[in-house]
């Protein structure tokens, strides 16, 4: 007789295979279908609120692995949140101005664009970022993340511009928004203006000169050292530091000076083998007295400056204001001329003399070529140094002193105000705030004016009359009202009359004819009034400060920094309670990723190949805090472990197929104690995983779920029961027992994962069974909670026999290597416990369940004269007695003594009588 068809296998739809790329579009349909992001907003409107709010990536291209880590780590905690008790309202954003955009459309224009207004080319740009903003936000919802996709803020959104303006007009009252004319970072390709957070520093190669400046009669000369020999017609001093010694030093029939520990190096540059020191005095004794300018007829001041050293160079340092931030203070304690000969471009003005017209860079060789020819040149190297490039075009940048719009950061103490803030914020990791701090002390005042098309107008108008430039309050709640209504186009499509209010004077001279500036604030300002345009707008979310800011670690100086200065300048305290960053995306070699390279990897391909379950399970399983590697030889590692995830559940859910929790749950009390230590088992794991999941350490998370499915469950738990619940009675105890545990991993599983494997978790919710499931998406269910008592005797006795059963498997195997047996159910194991503990925890303890522990048909507690010499038992293996039972394979003596039932062993002719289902 086939005794199979009695046996309790494991019955479930649930496939093996996922099948994800094909199955997680079917999910996605059905989140919309259920309108997901609103049915979760009503279920836990009155739960208490938590906001993680979106910092806007840049609506330019597809979406990338930057982007795709970025997102699902939000996921992940909008989806713990609100599974933990939260009302999580997350809106997603998009940043839609300024140059990157206006670079790709002007590109794409050619010869074309020069002839067009700066309100055709913004039309355009809008319509390419719109285009974008779609693409993108087709891939984020393909990643499975769950937001007000039907509603997101998108900055050029006329509301949104507007509470960008009203923000600006916070600190344009408290007198934080000034202009003027002071050196900036300027990209002579891009033709703008460019702030802090938009350079980026990189190898260049850069002539380094030895100049000689006349100083008092014709054979005595200052020697200066600058590798940026472009700036020299702008020369209006040399700077030596007030305690440093200097000296002449004769050379060839000439004197020069110089500082005396740099004498040496120097000479060594020149080529200069005899010289002589004549002369020695401090830098301050040279103070206000003057040199000739080399090649313009022209005065260049000797005058004192802190910030010379003599790590390089001469100790004279050339002093041009006009193009350097520490010039520029100089020149401003001694009143010295800004000069900038330079325009836009990069070429030299009518101011540079003969030079007029020349690109800086082409005048580098023509300075130097007239140095040499007049016999000013010392000397000419090339050097490689670290020098900024435009993080757009990724060219060398220039300092240019132009008219400019700043928010001074130390007016009203603003700086300080938000050094205070800063500590009152959790930064994850906590490094982040040493770091961010450094960067707020060493900011220098924020140029937020840019001279291009696409942005938010910066609303000054320029009197006809004196020429003075105006932004006021008045005039910013003018052009609010209207922007609020028509958009920031209309700063370019109305008449000046229109858009400044009606009998609007000039402060200066009450002229009444003006003409409009068109500069437009720096997309930082955009972005960084997010908290105003978006947090304080929207009436679901309102809640200021938020709890939590989450990107990349480059935003400590860009979106954190800009959120902080104006939040704390227009409201006095720090837009976020938290900040976590990330680090960047590497290749396998950990170098970045980059298209010239090669080595880049699309999410979309990664999702069309294993679907975006993978990839959400690599991002949990990486240490975000630093870089983070990624290859498909990664991502198949962590196939694997979805594998493991996922027949683990497989196997819960076929064998808890006929459980129903309301009819045949076994109370904690009552289950056996192998039972209860996996429940406790379970219980430490939520605790655990609750505890990761609130401090952001997803990774870990990671770990401990595929150590549990793969060592307490696998490798322990499930092994131990599957004779169980395959071979008892359907309804009995000792199944429904095992069944009841099962059923509790499997949902405290499923939820756990459900943050992270979002359509796995909800393609398992639909197989839990029917009684349990609350919801019609996991995304509404509560986080797992246990009420147990955790019995510490329990824990430890159960430790100890499981320690034991490592002793007795290592046992088995050495007799499988020997072919004494083959399955581990041939045999039968006699242990001697080494001390009284282990004893008694294995003879208090039913055989039957024992030999479940150790997967063999008998087990005897006796002494062992020759055996394997385990850490806590001796054991003999021996061939099991009896015969093997044809339904569950253990061997018996009584096997086959039922007469009604052949070849089973007496537990399983009693199940099959039906004598078993107490």
């Amino acid at each position: 007789m086939d005794y199979k068809d009695s046996l309790n296998l494991p019955k479930t739809n649930f496939k093996m295979k996922a099948n994800l790329k094909d199955k997680e579009p079917l999910t996605l349909k059905e989140w919309r279908k259920m309108d997901l992001e609103k049915k979760v907003r009503k279920e836990k409107s009155e739960m208490p609120k938590f906001l993680l709010h979106d910092g806007p990536p840049y609506a330019n291209g597809e979406i990338h692995m930057g982007h795709a880590l970025n997102k699902v780590l939000k996921d992940i905690v909008i989806k713990y949140k609100t599974m933990s008790g939260h009302n999580v309202p997350y809106v997603p954003g998009w940043d839609t101005h300024g140059l990157p955009i206006e670079h790709k459309v002007t590109t794409e224009l050619g010869e074309k664009a020069k002839h067009m207004t700066k309100l055709e080319i913004r039309k355009l740009c809008k319509k390419y970022a719109l285009k974008h903003v779609e693409k993108q936000k087709k891939g984020f919802e393909r990643l499975g993340i769950r937001g007000e996709w039907d509603n997101p803020y998108i900055t050029l959104d006329p509301v949104y511009e507007s509470g960008v303006l009203e923000t600006l007009k916070s600190l344009v009252e408290t007198g934080n928004v000034y202009r003027n004319k002071k050196p900036i970072y300027w990209c002579t390709e891009c033709q703008t203006a460019l702030a802090e957070a938009e350079v980026e520093y990189h190898d260049h190669s850069s002539p380094s000169i030895y100049v000689k400046f006349p100083f008092e009669d014709k054979n005595t000369y200052i020697i200066i050292w600058t590798t940026t020999p472009w700036t020299l017609p702008a020369n209006v001093a040399i700077a030596l530091h007030r305690s440093f010694d200097y000296v002449k030093v004769e050379v060839e029939g000439e004197k020069w000076i110089m500082a005396e520990a740099l004498v040496e190096k120097v000479m060594k540059i020149a080529g200069k083998e005899k010289y002589e020191i004549v002369e020695r005095f401090k830098g301050k004794d040279l103070e206000n007295k003057s040199a000739k300018h080399p090649f313009i007829d022209r005065e260049s001041k000797i005058v004192l400056a802190d910030y010379v050293t003599l790590e390089d160079g001469t100790g004279c340092v050339h002093t041009a204001p006009g193009h350097g931030a520490d010039d520029y203070i100089t020149g401003l304690k001694n009143k010295l001329p800004v000069l900038s000969p330079v325009d836009y471009k990069g070429e030299f003005t009518e101011e540079a003399g003969k030079y007029e017209g020349l690109k800086i860079w082409e005048g580098n060789k023509v300075i130097i070529e007239d140095l040499k020819n007049s016999g000013y040149l010392v000397a000419l190297q090339n050097i490689e140094h670290s020098y900024p490039h435009c993080w757009r075009c990724k060219n060398p940048i220039i300092f240019r002193a132009t008219e400019q719009w700043f928010i001074s950061v130390d007016h009203n103490g603003l700086r300080e105000k938000v050094l205070d803030e800063i500590d009152k914020v959790q930064w994850i990791p906590e490094w982040g705030e040493k770091r961010f701090k450094g960067m707020v002390q060493d900011k220098p005042d924020w140029c937020i004016s840019r001279q291009r098309a696409w942005g938010i107008p910066i609303p000054a108008i320029k009197c006809d009359e004196c020429g003075e430039v105006t932004l006021t309050v008045e005039q910013m709640n003018h052009f609010i009202d209207i922007v609020k209504k028509e958009g920031t186009d209309s700063w370019f499509e109305k008449d000046i009359k229109e858009l400044i209010p009606e009998g609007f004077k000039c402060p200066k001279c009450g002229g009444i004819h003006f003409t409009k500036e068109e500069d437009i604030l720096d997309v930082w300002i955009d972005s960084g009034a997010s908290w105003e345009s978006v947090v304080n707008s929207r009436e679901a979310l309102n809640k200021y400060p938020v709890d939590l800011y989450l990107e990349g670690s480059d935003q400590h100086r860009g979106w954190f920094q800009s959120s902080m200065f104006l939040s704390v300048g227009k409201n006095g305290v720090a837009p976020y309670k938290s900040v976590l960053t990330h680090g960047f995306i590497k290749d396998e070699e950990g170098e970045k990723m980059s298209k010239s390279k090669g080595n880049g990897i699309s999410p979309n391909d990664i999702i069309e190949k294993d679907g975006a379950d993978l990839l959400r399970l690599w991002v949990a399983s990486s240490d975000y805090r630093g870089d983070i590697r990624i290859s498909f030889e990664i991502l198949k590692q962590q196939s694997e472990v979805y594998r493991k995830f996922r027949n683990t559940l497989r196997f819960l859910l076929g064998n808890i197929s006929d459980f129903d929790p309301n009819n045949d749950y076994v109370e904690f009390n009552d289950l056996y104690e192998i039972d209860k230590w996996a429940m406790i088992r379970l219980n430490d794991l939520i605790e655990k995983v609750t505890g990761f999941y609130e401090n952001y350490e997803f990774y870990r998370v990671h770990h401990l779920l595929n150590n549990f499915c793969t060592t307490d469950m696998s490798s322990i738990y499930l092994d131990i029961i599957k004779d169980r619940i395959y071979t008892e009675g359907k309804k009995s105890k000792l199944r429904r027992s095992a069944q009841t545990v099962m059923y509790e991993i499997a949902m405290a599983l499923t939820k756990m994962m459900a943050p992270i494997l979002t359509f796995t978790a909800e393609e398992i919710y639909k197989y839990l069974p029917e009684s349990a499931r609350k919801y019609d998406t996991i995304q509404l269910e509560e986080w797992p909670k246990l009420n147990i008592n955790k019995d510490e005797n329990l824990i430890q006795k159960w430790n100890l026999i499981l320690s034991v059963r490592d002793d007795v498997t290592k046992a088995l195997e050495e007799k499988r290597r020997e072919k004494f047996i083959g399955n581990s159910l041939e045999a039968k194991v006699i242990i001697e416990p080494k001390n009284e503990e282990i004893k008694e925890a294995l003879s208090s303890t039913d055989p039957y369940l024992l030999s479940d522990v150790f997967i063999t048909s008998q087990i005897e507690i006796n002494n062992v004269e020759k055996g394997f010499e385990g850490e806590k038992v001796k054991v003999a293996v021996v061939k099991a007695e009896g015969e093997k039972c044809e339904r569950c394979w253990k061997i018996d003596p009584k096997t086959g003594e039922d007469e009604q039932h052949e070849g089973t062993c007496p537990r399983c002719a009693a199940v099959l009588r039906g004598e078993r289902e107490n």
